[in-house]
């Protein structure tokens, strides 16, 4: 599975009553697919997967799937308790998805050799490849990267832990199975900030939640990064990056937050986000919407 181009992580809309609402949820992931993504991740971090029932997942990767209509690989999310990924993959499975993202199990943490017992279970009850997310409860080390990588449906891994010395091992465990069609992602919040180390440890793919919000400046981003164009790079990382990385880091949860209010700013009533996070004050979308003009600013579009 190749993936070329930004990878997004669309936001998941609600409607009034604060139920899914798939035909926004599609009209979201459709207005960005003219600007290149390389792949689609419904129900992700940024879709709120903590927030959404297994039937819900599955409304979001439908939607999803039938608006992108085959044009990228659609990777869903799945995680949390055992019984709930099995679920969620049978839904993506039944929507049409290509991929799942395995986010890791809630509140407890085994030994590594059931962190890797626990993708083993989901890749038993799903056909689906699966990309592994090394993050919270699911740190991996050389040799669950090495055991995991045995499995041909394991197709990825996604590093949301930010070591890049433990980053670095995985990657050449794996290069040392033979395996040289794993993709690797950077999966740190806001990951235009790290993007550069993590491509020369080996890891040139990253996720982009301000693709969102901000399709335009993220493309012109990842356009810079890929080019080497990094005198660019660094005028929009610090124009635009910096300051809405100062203001994601004001409130947990603003990861999601912010896009989500950034996508609201661009004219889509998606809605706020469900509890635990909560939605950002006026300040704090008054700041994000001048951040966002910032960018409109430094990539020549209207706001």
């Amino acid at each position: 599975m190749q993936f070329d181009g930004v990878l997004f992580f669309p936001v998941t809309a609600y409607a009034a009553d604060g139920s899914v609402d798939a035909a926004l949820t599609a009209e979201h992931v459709a207005s960005r697919l003219p600007h290149a993504p390389g792949g689609v991740f419904p129900a992700c971090g940024t879709g709120e997967f903590h927030a959404l029932s297994a039937s819900e997942v599955g409304e979001v990767v439908k939607a999803t799937v039938d608006v992108v209509n085959g044009a990228v690989p659609v990777v869903a999310g799945a995680g949390g308790p055992l019984g709930h990924t099995i679920e969620c993959a049978k839904r993506a499975a039944d929507a049409g998805a290509d991929a799942l993202l395995v986010l890791p199990p809630y509140l407890v943490a085994g030994p590594m050799s059931g962190t890797v017992a626990y993708v083993e279970a989901l890749l038993a009850a799903s056909d689906l490849p699966v990309i592994v997310y090394h993050r919270g409860s699911a740190h991996l080390n050389e040799d669950a990267a090495t055991r995991l990588a045995q499995n041909p449906r394991v197709i990825g891994f996604k590093d949301g832990v930010g070591d890049l010395g433990v980053a670095q091992q995985l990657v050449r465990a794996v290069a040392a199975t033979g395996r040289d069609d794993m993709a690797f992602f950077n999966g740190l919040p806001t990951a235009e900030l790290t993007q550069q180390a993590y491509r020369a440890i080996g890891v040139p793919l990253y996720s982009s939640a301000a693709f969102a919000m901000a399709p335009l400046v993220a493309k012109a981003f990842y356009e810079a990064y890929v080019s080497g164009d990094d005198a660019r790079r660094i005028e929009i990382l610090d124009a635009f990056y910096l300051p809405l990385v100062r203001l994601r880091d004001e409130t947990p949860g603003f990861a999601v937050s912010l896009v989500k209010a950034g996508v609201r700013l661009d004219g889509l009533a998606v809605g706020g986000v469900r509890p635990p996070l909560v939605d950002p004050s006026e300040r704090q979308i008054d700041e994000l919407k001048r951040i966002l003009a910032v960018g409109a600013d430094l990539v020549g579009a209207t706001v």
